[in-house]
């Protein structure tokens, strides 16, 4: 245990519509997607060089030295992880700056602001602080475009935050279609089922999300469509 400051990369990642998939799959379907989220972001941590701190809810907290790898490893997460069907899409924010370890968990301005960074993103993006993107430096393959300024609780000035782009994944970027009910990616040759709604296509992981869209199709419209 250390009370000293040390300069750190903090990553926070989760799913976002995480409430929506809860709501239709129940407690405990909800819990084994973000285990299985878990996992998937346990087995890119070593070639990262990162290290888990903790998992809260449906997000996990990731902590490194390598502001530049630590960026990768959120463009991985994003493409990779939350990419897969039958998966929320996984938003990503990083900070760099200095912090306080106590036994395995750390504490500090840095930590929290990495947290306010990824509530900040949509899903599928990564965002970095002006801190992370100058620390990373020119990253090989990735793009790094001034996201704009956000207002935090109990920050007092805007903090300008950047968004990272794969450059060879810019193709790929949109992923795959949303279920509108259950915010979860499906894979066309795997869906449960496709309705149309004024003249929007709509895919389905589950029959059960078919019947809530089909029941109440101005509640979801619009999310995920193609």
């Amino acid at each position: 245990m250390s009370d000293e400051a040390v300069e750190r990369t903090f990553l926070f990642a989760d799913m976002a519509g995480f409430t929506a998939l809860t709501e239709v799959m129940g407690d405990e379907e909800a819990v084994q997607v973000a285990d299985d989220f878990f996992a998937g972001a346990r087995e890119l941590l070593a070639e990262h060089q990162a290290t888990e701190v903790k998992t809260i809810g449906d997000a996990v907290m990731i902590t490194g030295e390598d502001a530049g790898k630590m960026v990768l490893l959120g463009l991985r997460l994003a493409r990779d992880v939350g990419a897969r069907h039958g998966f929320p899409s996984v938003r990503v924010g990083i900070h760099s700056g200095s912090a306080v370890q106590r036994g395995d968990d750390w504490f500090g301005a840095a930590v929290n602001l990495a947290a306010r960074v990824s509530g900040a993103a949509a899903g599928g993006e990564v965002l970095l602080s002006e801190a992370t993107r100058d620390a990373a430096g020119d990253l090989d393959g990735v793009d790094v475009l001034e996201h704009g300024r956000e207002h935090f609780r109990n920050i007092a000035d805007p903090v300008l935050l950047f968004r990272a782009v794969s450059l060879s994944g810019k193709e790929e970027s949109t992923g795959l279609p949303i279920d509108p009910v259950c915010r979860m990616a499906v894979d066309p040759t795997r869906q449960a089922g496709l309705l149309i709604h004024d003249g929007l296509e709509y895919r389905f992981c589950s029959l059960e999300c078919v019947r809530r869209f089909a029941a109440e199709p101005d509640r979801f419209a619009d999310v995920g469509s193609s």
